[in-house]
């Protein structure tokens, strides 16, 4: 494994980090979930990210059970606040009271004393971004949280958030988790610029397109059983923007430049991100421990100025970089 450091904080991380989004406490079983995470430790894997909302706050109870016993100072643990969590009017969003709240019953349900990052999981137009940033700070304040980063913010969100910091005297974001492959490209006009400048690193989620990018869907047919393009819980949803035909035919069309290198396309995809120099780690899924195996072989892994112009002469037609289809919620949901 190789690490990175987080933006220009000193908190350094591994190069592959394991995320649990839809997959422990819904897709996957814990005992499945568990043989995961240990796969992950075992291919030395550090960095651990989930987020409150991730099925209905199960995915942090199983993580937290799959991380007992290890040692904690050894392991670098993420979450999110925004989504809602309970019915309630307040159980949501970046208010105060959500916060502080959120983060209380994170730490209860990860059995932990403290996160190592705590973020943003979008926007919210419904409270003062000071109301915001301060609960973030106090929660640094009190030892609970280590660093603080946002999820899917724009770049003028985050130009905002960082003059109030400065003028204000908060701990600064250091972090960005944005969606980023190699169809999905949003934050390469605008977002990468500023956090360059500013000294915050990218953890991107989504680096294989929910698994687009692996090769396994095939353009003209059905998606295979127990895929995520067959999973009604929401993983079909997500996945629908990348499972089309057009987008399919390209993608195959990338296996020879895989094959060349000696990589399988689920690691070529996740490769191709960690070219980018402001990407300090990608969160991988899964729901096999032998796909944890897998992912983690792309750590590391160099693609040279031809490789990666081959890859776009290839997907250039069908890559998504308009900065404004990064979008938050216009309320609370």
């Amino acid at each position: 494994m190789e690490f990175r450091r987080l933006g220009r904080s000193g908190l350094k991380i591994s190069e592959i980090a394991y995320g649990n989004w839809l997959t422990h406490g819904s897709q996957v079983e814990e005992d499945a979930a568990r043989a995961c995470v240990a796969a992950a430790l075992d291919e030395g894997v550090t960095t651990f990210d989930t987020a409150d909302v991730y099925a209905g706050t199960r995915a942090e109870e199983v993580l937290g059970r799959a991380l007992k016993g290890q040692r904690r100072e050894g392991l670098e643990i993420f979450t999110k606040v925004y989504w809602p969590t309970g019915p309630g009017q307040n159980d949501r969003g970046l208010s105060r009271k959500h916060i502080l709240e959120s983060a209380n019953a994170s730490l209860k349900r990860l059995q932990t004393d403290y996160v190592d990052l705590y973020q943003a999981h979008r926007f919210d137009y419904e409270t003062p971004l000071e109301e915001t940033l301060r609960a973030f700070d106090d929660l640094v304040r009190q030892g609970k949280v280590l660093y603080v980063g946002v999820s899917e913010w724009r770049a003028e969100e985050i130009e905002r958030a960082l003059k109030i910091a400065d003028e204000m005297g908060f701990d600064r974001i250091v972090s960005s988790q944005p969606q980023y492959n190699m169809l999905w490209r949003v934050i390469e006009s605008e977002v990468v610029p500023l956090c360059e400048r500013e000294g915050i690193g990218q953890i991107v989620w989504s680096p294989i397109a929910q698994g687009a990018l692996t090769g396994k869907y095939l353009p003209g047919q059905a998606a295979p059983a127990g895929s995520r393009a067959t999973d009604d819980k929401g993983g079909a949803r997500m996945i629908s923007e990348f499972v089309k035909d057009d987008v399919l035919r390209r993608v195959q069309e990338l296996r020879p430049v895989a094959d060349e290198l000696g990589l399988t396309m689920a690691q070529l995809a996740i490769a191709w991100t960690l070219q980018n120099p402001n990407v300090s780690s990608a969160i991988v899924g899964a729901s096999r421990p032998e796909q944890v195996r897998d992912n983690v072989k792309a750590a590391g892994v160099k693609l040279d100025a031809d490789v990666l112009k081959r890859i776009d002469a290839v997907l250039d037609p069908i890559v998504e970089r308009d900065p404004t289809k990064t979008v938050s919620p216009a309320s609370r949901p």
